[in-house]
């Protein structure tokens, strides 16, 4: 199906509609561990558009990628200073340089994944894991996990604790989000819970390392989506990745604030909910659309 109908949208101002909703609903959702992909898709069909398509997911993913490069750019250049420093004088111990090792070693994961979906399973974007009762399904168990993580998470853990070995874990756990449904941020979080990281920290090294990773996605599907005409080209593009932009630092702001004083039950309650919501309603919907 064709990115939400625009295709067949009488005017470029129809078009710039739909790519505003769905940039608001990204910047929404990137950040919070509830899934982008999920409600890029969901939101959408309830509004009888269609399915937005991976391009133009990836695409408005930019938005998400300047706002958390803006928000952390001072972050960012610690590590940089900090791994410049351990490569003169072989620093690797300096807290910076490991966060920056961190975030390599567990960018890997998901690049070799998404380079195995990409060229190794052809039609990927119209397969049922993209359907409206895989997502369904997926949104359940990814709820279940985040709770457990919290009953059982020690919470002891803090950014400046960070080794390699939690990259890597991390990362693997953010391969997962290739599947839609899954949440980048979700399962990202829901790893460093497991590992014993106390939340706002975890929630901040899920958004640096989610920098390479979406960043790569986005390049890797802009010039496709660029040159779909189904997508109203250029324009509805960019009003889709100014919207995520600043909604995504909202969202980076108040999901940071919210886990220094509040758990991520919320968020549980709201997967689960979200979930047999889709599995009640949607029941059909899959079996009928083309």
């Amino acid at each position: 199906m064709p990115f939400l109908a625009i295709a067949e949208a009488p005017s470029l101002g129809v078009a710039c509609w739909h790519a505003l909703v769905l940039g608001v609903v990204q910047g929404l959702t990137e950040f919070l561990p509830i899934s982008s992909t999920a409600h890029l898709k969901v939101v959408p069909l309830l509004l009888g558009w269609g399915d937005p398509g991976v391009a133009f997911t990836a695409v408005i993913q930019l938005g998400s990628i300047i706002a958390v490069l803006a928000y952390f750019r001072l972050d960012l250049l610690e590590v940089v200073r900090g791994i410049g420093r351990a490569l003169r004088d072989g620093r690797w111990s300096d807290p910076s340089a490991r966060l920056g090792v961190a975030i390599a070693l567990g960018t890997v994961p998901i690049v070799l994944a998404g380079m195995a979906l990409k060229f190794g399973v052809p039609g990927y974007e119209h397969s049922v894991m993209r359907s409206v009762t895989s997502i369904a399904v997926v949104s359940i168990v990814m709820a279940l996990l985040l709770g457990l993580a919290e009953l059982v998470g020690r919470r002891r853990q803090h950014l400046d604790d960070v080794m390699p070995r939690d990259g890597l874990l991390v990362g693997l756990a953010q391969a997962l989000a290739l599947v839609p449904g899954v949440s980048r941020s979700g399962s990202t979080l829901t790893a460093s819970l497991f590992d014993g990281w106390e939340r706002a920290s975890a929630a901040r090294f899920s958004f640096l390392l989610g920098i390479p990773a979406i960043s790569l996605a986005g390049l890797v599907e802009l010039k496709d989506a660029l040159h779909q005409k189904a997508n109203g080209g250029l324009v509805p593009t960019l009003v889709g990745v100014v919207a995520a932009t600043v909604v995504s630092w909202l969202a980076i702001a108040w999901l940071l604030r919210f886990l220094q004083r509040n758990s991520t039950w919320i968020f549980v309650a709201y997967r689960l909910l979200f979930g047999v919501v889709l599995l009640l309603w949607f029941r059909g919907l899959d079996a009928v659309q083309p």
